[in-house]
């Protein structure tokens, strides 16, 4: 069964355009997992310019099924991460600008680096995945460094569904490849009720997708509930 962790940034983003607390993160965080959501991810990035890590502090108290915190691993960020202890830790290589996630780890140029930060989050016994493209070589320098899992960069294959055969390919070989050497696999970016359903259906070993912007933006026309149970049953395979 493929878990389906809600991102709920863009609910963030709502409120922090008017201020004051509506719509209330925390609550839509536990609704969520009302209705069904096998997780809560969240992605602070230093101008808490959605997420703010007091939410990430109060969301700690409310999540009860598997809280996934990713991030570029700065020093405040690992700190934040110490304090709160999630399930789950996804690093991603986001400069402090970058509006969203546009690319993978280079897990070669930052072999040294990542190495460090994962024994650091494994001594905190958080279960920790890198945020990675489809190239073999660099998913198994990943195992290298010591990640519990990857998590597929999907957003080339939602860029280009139209041609969902052909394109699906590279994450289909990524998969297999990291599953043979012993990691877990999750995925992100992009993916929506469009391109979903294959996407579950072509990945194999697939354990979990975090699922944001396209979730919260379906949410506005039917519903929060009625949105998870449509991308939970996409992910039914």
């Amino acid at each position: 069964m493929i878990r389906l962790s809600v991102n709920i940034n863009k609910v963030a983003t709502l409120r922090n355009a008017r201020g004051g607390n509506v719509p209330d993160v925390l609550k839509v965080a536990a609704d969520a997992e009302k209705f069904g959501a096998e997780g809560i991810t969240v992605h602070p990035r230093p101008d808490e310019r959605h997420i703010r890590y007091e939410d990430v502090r109060g969301l700690k108290s409310i999540v009860t099924t598997e809280f996934n915190i990713e991030g570029y691993p700065n020093e405040s960020f690992l700190k934040l991460v110490e304090e709160v202890i999630p399930h789950q830790v996804t690093l991603v290589p986001d400069p402090p600008d970058a509006l969203t996630s546009n690319a993978g780890w280079d897990t070669k140029k930052h072999f040294e680096f990542l190495t460090e930060v994962i024994a650091q989050l494994k001594r905190l016994k958080i279960r920790t995945s890198i945020f990675m493209e489809t190239d073999l070589k660099l998913i198994e320098v990943a195992k290298k460094i010591g990640t519990d899992r990857i998590e597929l960069y999907t957003e080339p294959y939602a860029a280009n569904y139209q041609e969902k055969e052909k394109v699906v390919k590279p994450f289909v070989n990524a998969a297999n490849f990291a599953h043979e050497i012993g990691l877990g696999i999750n995925a992100g970016h992009d993916l929506s009720l469009e391109n979903l359903k294959f996407f579950a259906q072509q990945i194999p070993h697939l354990a979990e997708v975090s699922i944001g912007h396209a979730l919260i933006s379906d949410a506005l026309y039917f519903g929060l509930e009625n949105t998870i149970a449509l991308y939970k049953r996409a992910l039914k395979v």
